[in-house]
């Protein structure tokens, strides 16, 4: 059990931050953020489960808890007689995973509660009499598109042409549906700390994803990167709300300049080599914690003899 706990641990989410750092800008910014949300959350996931199998381990080496279910706490505590520390540590880390993921869920949906109160969902878009510069989507709950909430303070900074693509940018966070890969990214930076950085880049991979679908809206990547650029003077200070809230600080200078000169595409190597290989390391965590859950279960079995 302990290779398997090493594997999914403590080696695949480094591994698969690395990779991310080296394959992530290959894709098409709305590609990459839900391959690595979903990767991130498959790879935090299988660390866990591990946390828990080994979690079980310790509590099976207690007499008065292993007594009664039939086990052997010594025959289950021979098993890891060369790391005995492995289990104890995992009991303690799976505590501290649920505490962060509970914290992590729980702002989330705070942050949503907030953004929510802009105005009701039946309108596709909310202006509400604020001198305060803000814009944000509102994700609607099932059956519901959601809907973009501006203050008249940001649409007075604004030409028609910038808003039009400042609306354009908040819908394509709603039809992407990008609060969903943050909350996954959230979840799993919460739940493993080499999953940090992950968490930070899928924010910023929805906003280049959402300026990318706006350039292509309005037809002028100039008029999207000067609408960036004034909201992003604008509320500068501020608090942020809806998915901004998640998103680093400094990256719109970034994302204004690829908006203004933007990459020339990846060929289709880079591209089958960015989706394959996240995944792949994802899904081999999964492997192991599998092999994991088999030895955990061959060990009670032989402790219950």
């Amino acid at each position: 059990m302990f290779d398997h706990f090493v594997w999914s641990v403590l080696v695949v989410p480094p591994l698969v931050v690395l990779a991310v750092r080296l394959l992530a800008d290959r894709l098409p910014p709305g590609r990459a953020a839900a391959v690595i949300a979903w990767s991130a959350v498959v790879t935090a996931a299988a660390s866990t489960v591990n946390l828990a199998l080994f979690t079980v381990a310790a509590l099976a080496e207690v007499p008065a808890l292993a007594g009664p279910l039939g086990w052997s706490p010594s025959v289950v505590a021979h098993d890891t007689a060369s790391v005995p520390w492995v289990p104890w540590v995992s009991l303690a880390m799976l505590v501290g995973v649920g505490f962060a993921a509970g914290r992590r869920w729980r702002g989330h949906r705070r942050i949503l509660r907030l953004a929510a109160a802009g105005g009701p969902a039946q309108r596709p878009l909310v202006l509400v009499p604020d001198e305060t510069a803000d814009a944000f989507a509102v994700p609607g709950g099932p059956g519901r598109r959601g809907h973009v909430v501006v203050t008249t303070g940001m649409r007075d900074l604004l030409t028609d042409p910038q808003f039009e693509a400042l609306l354009a940018h908040e819908r394509a966070h709603l039809d992407g549906r990008h609060h969903r890969l943050v909350m996954l990214a959230n979840l799993a930076g919460a739940a493993h700390p080499a999953l940090w950085w992950v968490r930070r880049h899928v924010a910023y991979l929805v906003e280049r994803a959402a300026d990318e679908d706006a350039a292509s809206h309005v037809g002028n990547r100039r008029t999207v990167a000067h609408a960036i650029g004034t909201a992003a003077l604008a509320t500068s200070g501020g608090q942020p709300r809806g998915l901004h809230a998640a998103l680093p600080a400094g990256v719109v200078p970034r994302r204004v300049a690829l908006l203004l000169h933007p990459r020339p595409a990846a060929g289709r190597a880079s591209l089958v080599t960015a989706l394959a290989l996240i995944p792949a390391l994802a899904l081999a965590s999964v492997v192991w914690t599998g092999e994991a859950t088999i030895d955990l279960v061959e060990l009670l079995i032989a402790a219950a003899r």
